[in-house]
């Protein structure tokens, strides 16, 4: 006897709920995991503060600057086909990683696997729009969110753990069994979908890619040639140059990558500014803490992890929450209030911190960040994703997505420009006379988040239930 089709249904939303959980969490993990290495790191590879930041915009720098690519060609050549190669490349670069001799070795795996990552990310969430019903979509979105949190919570203290108990090299490790269980199960699990658009904006791949290199590079740079350097200002101009062709291009193009429509509806643009500016400050703000517990405070990597959970295990929690009480009471309150509370537990930490600092205290205001950003993490990806048509829903989570890791690498460069020119690593006490300005720039980034905020629609826009892909009939029997 043929199970009901809502049973079928069923099996098939919890499936893509598990797999493109567990790739989120995969790929959310490596974009902290390395934050409590860096110490070590600095010791062992002898790395500087440039190679060091390298080591995480490695990652993001082709993390920002692929994900609309990513995107696209899930919506060309199906959702699930490039779900399975972004995890094949994500996993064989963390092999790499896992391997890498030398500081050199390791950026480049690192990205090799933010290609990867560019590649699944954004597909996961369209994924879950796909499989999910309008009136079930935010409560999915939270778990979703809540998942992303767990990664977020375990990045540093298992880098942190396993930093201090075996060896850097193994925080790689650790994806490789992951990926490898990942990629046939969704092969076979997982139904192939495609987007609205029968070709490849090659024109607009190129431009977009082009135009967030050079911006990313120009960002990542700054801090080892100056911010008024040529490298510098040339690589920004001509990010600046390219991405204005890009919108150029789009204007006209018979199948655009990224319609110019949707940065048309309000709730769209400003949830896209609400993410860009919370993770400039929540990643600004990461890169620093983590080595101020070790440089500053003398902890340990494993201590360190353990002493950022306030900030970073609230999210697990308190995503789900959200994303289901947005369906009710709308999507802008909770960025407003999280966006409010990341900008008080930063200003909180920079207030109070100093080599004599009490950790309860600190503890405290680590723990009102992260429930303000717990707010964010399902309210903006809902907000993003219910202010679009749903066929355009890959488009959506490609541009968020893109924005969002601009807006981190952006964060980190900033930040510790801030603190290299303040401060260094001459010792606890010029460490902590860098981290404190830096850290008051992150807390301006989350205000700015909050003005954003407050552009955004009040309530939850309701979408006629239209499917965003086209299901492919082998799939749906498999």
């Amino acid at each position: 006897m043929r199970p009901s089709s809502d049973t079928h249904g069923a099996r098939h939303q919890r499936w893509t709920l598990v797999l493109a959980g567990l790739a989120t969490f995969m790929t959310a993990l490596d974009t902290l995991v390395v934050t409590t290495a860096l110490p070590v790191l600095r010791a062992d590879l002898h790395a500087g503060l440039s190679g060091l930041e390298w080591t995480v915009n490695g990652y993001n720098l082709a993390f920002a600057c692929l994900l609309l690519t990513g995107a696209a060609l899930g919506d060309r050549f199906g959702r699930r086909r490039m779900f399975t190669i972004g995890l094949s490349v994500f996993t064989l670069a963390s092999v790499a990683s896992a391997l890498s001799p030398s500081l050199q070795a390791l950026v480049i795996s690192r990205v090799l696997q933010g290609a990867g990552a560019a590649i699944v990310t954004p597909l996961t969430l369209t994924l879950i729009s796909e499989a999910f019903p309008a009136e079930k979509r935010a409560t999915a979105i939270g778990l979703w969110g809540g998942i992303a949190g767990l990664a977020v919570a375990a990045g540093p203290l298992v880098g942190g753990a396993v930093v201090s108990g075996i060896d850097w090299h193994w925080i790689f490790w650790l994806n490789v069994p992951i990926g490898v269980a990942l990629v046939p199960t969704a092969a076979r699990r997982l139904t192939e979908s495609y987007g609205p658009r029968p070709q490849l904006d090659l024109p607009g791949l190129v431009l977009a890619a082009g135009g967030a290199l050079c911006l990313t590079w120009g960002l990542v740079r700054a801090n080892s040639v100056g911010w008024t350097g040529s490298e510098v200002l040339s690589a920004l101009l001509g990010g600046v140059i390219l991405l204005a062709a890009f919108i150029a291009w789009e204007r006209r193009a018979e199948h655009p990558m990224v319609p110019p429509s949707l940065f048309r509806s309000r709730g769209f643009s400003a949830a896209n500014a609400v993410s860009f500016f919370m993770y400039a400050g929540l990643f600004g703000a990461l890169f620093l803490m983590s080595q101020l517990l070790q440089t500053a405070l003398g902890n340990s990597p494993l201590q360190a992890g353990l002493r950022l959970l306030p900030w970073t295990f609230p999210p697990m929690i308190v995503a789900p929450i959200a994303g289901t009480l947005a369906e009710r009471y709308g999507n802008r309150p909770f960025m407003v209030l999280g966006l409010a509370l990341q900008a008080a537990g930063l200003a909180w930490v920079a207030s109070i911190v100093s080599g004599g600092v009490d950790y309860l205290e600190l503890g405290a205001a680590f723990t009102t960040a992260g429930v303000g950003t717990s707010f964010c993490f399902p309210t903006v990806a809902n907000a993003i994703m219910s202010s679009v048509p749903a066929q355009e829903a890959g488009v959506a989570s490609g541009t968020n997505s893109a924005l969002r890791e601009l807006g981190g690498v952006f964060g980190v460069a900033l930040l510790a420009s801030v603190f290299i020119h303040n401060g260094g690593y001459a010792g606890p006490h010029t460490f902590i006379h860098g981290f404190t300005p830096a850290v008051w720039v992150a807390v301006g980034f989350s205000a700015l988040g909050i003005v954003a905020a407050t552009l955004t629609s009040g309530h939850r826009r309701s979408q006629p239930d239209v499917s965003i892909a086209v299901a492919l009939p082998e799939a749906q029997t498999a």
